[in-house]
């Protein structure tokens, strides 16, 4: 792990870590060959989904959608066409990483459409939750090999921030999503009195964190524009995969940094390396709407056309929004980090 500063001691870090590995089965990554060669398989697979659709000619696009096609091509000219793919190499490949089926069919059925998600025909949503059901969310967000080691660090780094409080701890949740984050930190806390306000910019969010996770408060929130004006100080914030929709994500942790009270912790969980496979399938969720600024527009990736931050980018964007840095776990050479998300603690 990178242990960066202290502010729980690194005995807490460390725990943090432990109960990340506890939380999965049989205590350690699945797949023989260990997760780094299967996170490559999966990234051939998208390459070759890539390759497919461009080797067909120039593909009608919609505009927003165009730096998603000169993404492909660089990484196409950056890796090559790994050519055709054995039959199976999807399922072989997510099944080590410890997808669930429900992930497996909707890689499949995004690369299979993508023409017509180029062509804004048919939307992300609906293949991500289709006929409004969110089994295949929670596979994404919660149900495989990362996000559970990252979930029980988090649900522990809860625990510990809770035993420092006298008061109940006072959670703030940003872009809650399906609530696969918000369901590790209430097991973490147990029956430590909580003030947790559950945020998102959606209605439809909101009313399903409602219903599953009763005595949680809920409010609209968008990261980018209303948190500056968010009333309120937390002992606790949790961003799990939603600052990199930030337009600035500098503007943005300065942000959260105003909602955090004195001594209070930020839990970001990020992927902290360009997933191939999500190029193909999640990252059309990024494409902005007819004028809407673009995330990550006014800030140090604007005009790359890449949404994640690395993990040395986020310590600096941290750093410079007037947040200490704590903890990154995996870290270190901890073969999970090819996973390539991680948990981010800053104080």
């Amino acid at each position: 792990m990178t242990i960066l500063l202290p502010v729980a001691g690194p005995d807490d870090v460390a725990a943090a870590d432990v109960a990340g590995r506890a939380a999965l089965p049989g205590g350690a990554p699945a797949g023989d060959a260990g997760p780094a060669d299967a996170v490559a398989r999966l990234d051939a697979v998208a390459l070759r989904a890539m390759a497919s659709v461009l080797d067909a000619g120039d593909p009608d696009v919609a505009p927003r959608h165009a730096w998603l096609v000169r993404r492909w091509r660089a990484e196409l000219a950056a890796h090559g066409d790994p050519g055709p793919q054995p039959d199976g190499a999807l399922h072989a490949a997510c099944t080590d990483l410890g997808y669930p089926p429900a992930m497996v069919e909707f890689f499949a059925a995004a690369m299979a459409h993508l023409p017509e998600l180029l062509r804004d025909e048919v939307p992300l949503q609906a293949l991500l939750f289709p006929d409004g059901e969110i089994a295949t969310a929670l596979a994404s967000y919660q149900d495989n090999t990362i996000n559970t080691y990252l979930n029980g660090a988090l649900a522990h780094l809860a625990a510990t921030t809770a035993r420092t409080r006298v008061e109940p701890l006072r959670v703030l949740e940003l872009g809650g999503g399906v609530g696969g984050s918000t369901r590790a930190v209430l097991d973490g806390l147990g029956e430590a009195p909580v003030d947790y306000l559950f945020t998102d910019v959606s209605r439809f969010f909101l009313d399903l964190a409602a219903t599953r996770f009763p005595g949680v408060r809920t409010a609209l929130l968008d990261v980018t524009t209303d948190l500056a004006a968010h009333d309120g100080r937390h002992d606790l914030v949790v961003a799990a995969n939603v600052l990199h929709n930030a337009v600035d994500v500098r503007a943005t942790l300065a942000a959260v940094r105003g909602v955090l009270a004195p001594g209070g912790v930020l839990a970001l969980v990020e992927s902290t390396r360009e997933h191939l496979p999500a190029l193909v399938s999640m990252q059309f969720l990024m494409s902005a709407r007819p004028g809407a600024a673009a995330a990550g527009s006014g800030d140090l990736r604007a005009g790359t056309d890449r949404i994640f931050l690395t993990e040395r980018q986020w310590w600096a964007e941290l750093a410079a929004a007037g947040l200490r840095p704590v903890a990154a776990l995996p870290g270190g050479t901890d073969p999970l980090r090819a996973l390539g998300q991680q948990l981010l603690v800053a104080t």
